[in-house]
């Protein structure tokens, strides 16, 4: 009886590091993004990983506050932020490399303004004029909309 107990447990390991070998080779063979080939019940948790890393949106305020001198000893204090995808390396690269552009387009744009048009300024024209200009200097993405806080004017 013990002999027997044996044979059926050696044949039970040899089972087992077979199938281990064949499911280690199966893991290897296969794509990286193939489909499960088991599934068990509804398992929604494994397509959300995916959908996080494709939709990783951020705000850039890499700008922080600008100090835009206007006519006389007027200074206007503006801070910009945009929303932006943080999975893309790449345009997110370019985005840190053009801050000083960016400080540049809204400096020339604010300072161009007469202290008339600034007291009754068109916020969402402001905005649109000034994302025109940051997209024109934009090569590997589109910066969708702007959001302008502590936009103070000090005499």
């Amino acid at each position: 009886m013990p002999r027997i107990f044996y044979i059926v447990l050696l044949s039970l390991a040899g089972v087992l590091i077979v199938l281990f070998i064949m499911g280690t080779i199966l893991g290897l063979i296969r794509p990286r993004d193939a489909e499960p080939l088991l599934r068990f019940g509804n398992s929604p948790l494994i397509e959300q990983p995916a959908q996080a890393q494709t939709d990783d949106i951020r705000v850039f305020s890499g700008l922080g506050r600008l100090r835009i001198p206007l006519d006389n000893s007027t200074i206007m204090i503006l801070s910009i932020a945009f929303p932006y995808n943080a999975n893309d390396i790449a345009f997110t690269e370019e985005l840190a490399a053009k801050i000083g552009e960016f400080r540049n387009i809204a400096n020339d744009y604010f300072s161009s303004l007469t202290a008339d048009k600034l007291i009754n300024i068109d916020e969402e024209a402001a905005k649109t004029e000034i994302l025109r200009n940051y997209n024109t200097i934009l090569r590997l993405g589109r910066i969708e909309a702007l959001y302008f806080s502590d936009m103070i004017i000090i005499d």
